[in-house]
């Protein structure tokens, strides 16, 4: 089982970026999936999870949207007004096991498979 994100880049402030993570090997469309974000010096931390519902992190309330497409196994993280301080390695996760909470889908220890990460830069 693969995991390979992609779309990271260099925006401006309060530009948009789609993150992309395609997942090989294995049908994900029923379990838990989720993006997370590690910025230098920082521990990783939660971006936003699909499951049973949909979940975020307040920081990016409103101004991210996670969704996916089953038939292609991808997941994907629409980031609209992208801040500064959103810069970090995009890692997306998913697990085989349902969550039924959602500090579950918040803990990136409950997660099982990762991909390799791609790095979104926003400059000011």
């Amino acid at each position: 089982v693969q995991l390979q994100a992609s779309g990271g880049g260099l925006v401006q402030t309060g530009g948009s970026l789609r993150l992309s993570c395609t997942a090989n090997g294995h049908s994900f469309s029923r379990s838990p999936m989720g993006w997370f974000r590690q910025a230098p010096g920082k521990e990783r931390e939660f971006v936003a999870a699909d499951g049973r519902g949909t979940y975020y992190a307040d920081s990016v309330k409103g101004r991210f949207t996670i969704s996916r497409d089953n038939a292609k196994s991808i997941l994907y993280l629409q980031m609209n007004n992208l801040k500064p301080e959103d810069t970090a390695v995009y890692y997306c996760a998913a697990d085989d096991r349902s969550f039924n909470t959602r500090s579950a889908y918040m803990s990136y220890e409950r997660y099982y498979y990762w991909g390799q990460g791609t790095l979104v830069t926003v400059s000011s």
